[in-house]
């Protein structure tokens, strides 16, 4: 990584369902918009249950529909990400908890300042502070193939926001 990347990171639970979607959506609407040459975007978990193990099912069925590839593999998030060198300058949590769990990894306000909720970059929610449940993308782990549907247009809308504002994140 050089010095003029960015590195994004979607954090989740499990790392299997809601941050690789984000993954990949976030990594398609980057290449759309001309900026893979300085931005990468991976995924995490805040647990480790999955380390290793492929995307839901369920959720690879749904980015393919909607003409979206992923390679992946689950990983955990741990305090040292905020301190090694390839340390990701922008962690966008999917949920309250996920937000919670890690802001209490961060070593100190800088590495906190990193963290933001997925939904917060959502024009229409952009108002909303963390911790807002509004700003909840919803596990769809434990429904049917419909809240994976609803996850994903979620993420779009985010997604769509977050681009529009990277070259002013990439500048800072």
């Amino acid at each position: 990584m050089t010095s003029t990347d960015y590195r994004i990171t979607t954090v989740c639970l499990g790392n299997i369902c809601r941050s690789p979607m984000a993954e990949a959506v976030i990594r398609a609407r980057v290449d759309d918009a001309g900026l893979s040459t300085r931005v990468r975007v991976d995924s995490a978990g805040t647990d480790g249950w999955h380390i290793g193990e492929d995307a839901d099912p369920r959720a690879l069925q749904t980015l393919r529909a909607a003409g979206y590839d992923l390679a992946h593999s689950g990983r955990q998030i741990t305090a040292e990400w905020f301190v090694e060198p390839d340390r990701p300058d922008l962690l966008l949590t999917m949920d309250s908890a996920n937000y919670a769990a890690v802001v209490a990894l961060a070593p100190d306000e800088s590495a906190r300042d990193r963290v933001r909720m997925m939904r917060s970059f959502d024009p229409a929610l952009a108002s909303l502070v963390p911790g807002d449940p509004r700003l909840d993308v919803p596990d769809p782990w434990y429904g049917d193939h419909d809240g994976f549907a609803d996850v994903l247009a979620m993420l779009e809308a985010a997604a769509d926001g977050l681009v529009a504002d990277l070259p002013l994140l990439i500048r800072r």
